[in-house]
């Protein structure tokens, strides 16, 4: 395997909303969400993941909570807003277009 893939913005954004959508995670748990479910492909850097983290709370898709991580220390969860719903739903709609004609021009060119 690799060396693992750092993100863009607008791809971590997605990555960051759909990895909360069932249940609220602290930022060092999204970034292990992502780096697992992407077979250790991809990798969130801290200093790319708590800026996105506090813009996408800014833009009132995601909010926060404090509470107490497994290891019993206290942590910020990050979980989607009403609003953030929506917004991933028109990411991964946006998304899957994108992949999809990318997809149609690397079978045909």
């Amino acid at each position: 395997m690799g060396k693992p893939i750092d993100l863009v913005q607008g791809t971590l954004d997605v990555l960051i909303m759909k990895s909360i959508a069932h249940d609220p995670l602290h930022g060092w748990a999204i970034a292990q969400r992502i780096h697992l479910f992407s077979n250790e492909v991809l990798q969130v850097q801290q200093g790319s993941l708590y800026p996105a983290l506090h813009r996408l709370e800014e833009q009132g898709w995601i909010q926060s909570q404090w509470g107490e991580s497994e290891n019993n220390r206290r942590a910020k969860y990050y979980s989607l807003t009403k609003a953030g719903r929506k917004r991933l739903q028109q990411e991964l709609d946006k998304w899957d277009r994108l992949s999809s004609a990318i997809t149609l021009v690397l079978q045909k060119a």
